[in-house]
């Protein structure tokens, strides 16, 4: 039985192979990267309690595209960044740029974040977490302008020189992601000393997305894996274990770029952390699962390519009112940023303005082949939405999260029960509302469901 289910698979990569000749063209791809790491000292997002600028650079932030084309499908286009997430109006105008200068639909155009804690703030963030310069407004939306028209060459190059190949799908595991809801950070070392596990729900999934020449060589590798990129917080850019990961495949792998997408890694964090060192052995288990998943066969997709997408009207639950925005107000402290929300949005209250009662949630499904879901989710998603999404759509299921727009936490029915900092988070992006509508999960998978269909 073993004899003949070898033979069968290494009929099924015979054939494929041969069905996959330039001549025939299934598909064609191209990547690109492009350096984006800022030239001047700009303010470092992630983290409210930082009081300086950057002050160098542990390695370059990039920027890179795996584009994807079929005869029947059209073209596709997945773009990874070091950064930690793209705003809205910023999103907007990078998609819009691709549209006008690519022919892009919006649908297909994937704009995704590694959420590394040591990239720059972009224009469009809640600067009121922050306690900036004066000047680092205009230099950061001068960046994030500058960031924007070097995605958009960027993609542009890399569709003026498609070539053939073929594209192979795996997934592989990496284990050092851990539920920072269920687990305390100070007392973590400890119990894993006792030899206990840790607790919470994970997703150690690594998918993994090949790109090969006709010839089987390969040409770039997209991975992603659902841990929040925040070994580090030091003042240093740096990408953080995905910076090391993507870094360690490029350099095992001479000419191929490596592309990181997160996944719903909001609840997840890498520990123990805060050394560099521990940053690098992160992001070399990382590379190894990717790695162990290209030494052994992996399934070929079919040369179709199908993409939806659609901004949902995600409803807000209880919102502030202006006596809680009061007595937020009066507390202590020019550093608290939840005071600096609550001043901005009494203003707006006072000023005679009613707050908005829902957010345009995008949420994007791509299928590759015939059988290959790609679920695409908005902003920071916990890791119950992947679980549940890979229970009703199969195991190889693969789902990005921090993408297309990074607004605020996106809680599961079970984190927004419990409450806590992933129930929400507002004040840290700005938005008028204590908590989300509570069937947000029935409605996300609810358009999951429309679009997957």
């Amino acid at each position: 039985m073993k004899i003949f289910a070898s033979l069968a698979w290494c009929l099924l990569v015979v054939f494929s192979l041969t069905s996959d000749s330039p001549a025939q063209a299934p598909w064609k791809i191209a990547s690109a990267r492009v350096k984006i790491t800022p030239e001047k000292p700009l303010w470092m997002s992630g983290y409210a309690a930082r009081t300086r600028p950057a002050e160098g650079t542990l390695h370059d932030l990039w920027a890179k595209v795996l584009v994807l084309e079929v005869s029947a499908g059209g073209r596709a286009v997945v773009i990874t960044t070091d950064v930690a997430g793209f705003p809205k109006s910023l999103a907007d105008q990078i998609c819009g740029d691709l549209q006008a200068q690519c022919g892009l639909d919006r649908s297909r155009i994937m704009l995704t974040s590694s959420h590394t804690h040591c990239g720059p703030v972009l224009e469009g963030d809640a600067y009121e977490v922050y306690v900036m310069d004066a000047g680092q407004p205009a230099l950061i939306a001068q960046y994030s302008q500058a960031l924007r028209k070097k995605i958009v060459a960027m993609v542009a190059e890399a569709c003026s020189r498609l070539v053939p190949g073929t594209l192979w799908a795996g997934v592989g595991t990496a284990d050092f992601a851990v539920n920072r809801r269920n687990n305390a950070e100070k007392t973590l070392g400890e119990a894993l000393a006792r030899g206990e596990k840790p607790k919470g729900p994970v997703d150690h999934d690594v998918p993994v997305l090949a790109a090969r020449d006709p010839a089987g060589n390969l040409l770039a590798v997209a991975f992603g894996y659902a841990c929040h990129n925040t070994t580090l917080g030091i003042q240093q850019w740096c990408g953080d274990y995905a910076g090391f990961a993507q870094l360690g495949l490029e350099q095992r792998h001479p000419g191929v770029t490596a592309l990181f997408h997160m996944g719903c890694g909001a609840d997840q964090n890498p520990l123990p952390r805060r050394t560099v060192e521990l940053c690098q052995q992160y992001g070399t288990r990382l590379a190894a699962g990717v790695d162990a998943v290209l030494a052994r066969p992996m399934r070929p997709l079919a040369a179709r390519l199908q993409t939806r997408f659609e901004i949902l009207d995600l409803p807000y639950g209880e919102q502030p009112t202006a006596a809680e925005l009061r007595e937020l107000v009066a507390k202590p402290g020019p550093t608290n940023y939840q005071k600096r929300w609550a001043e901005r949005l009494l203003s707006e209250l006072e000023a005679g303005q009613t707050f908005a009662k829902s957010y345009p949630y995008p949420i994007q499904v791509w299928k590759l082949g015939e059988d290959q879901l790609w679920i695409v989710l908005g902003s920071e998603v916990v890791v119950d939405y992947a679980l549940r999404l890979k229970k009703q759509y199969g195991p190889a299921t693969w789902v990005t999260s921090y993408a297309n727009d990074v607004m605020c936490y996106i809680p599961s029915h079970r984190v927004w029960q419990e409450g806590g900092y992933e129930a929400g988070a507002f004040a840290t992006s700005g938005l008028p509302a204590n908590r989300w509508c509570e069937d947000i999960e029935t409605r996300i998978f609810s358009c999951v469901e429309r679009l997957a269909k």
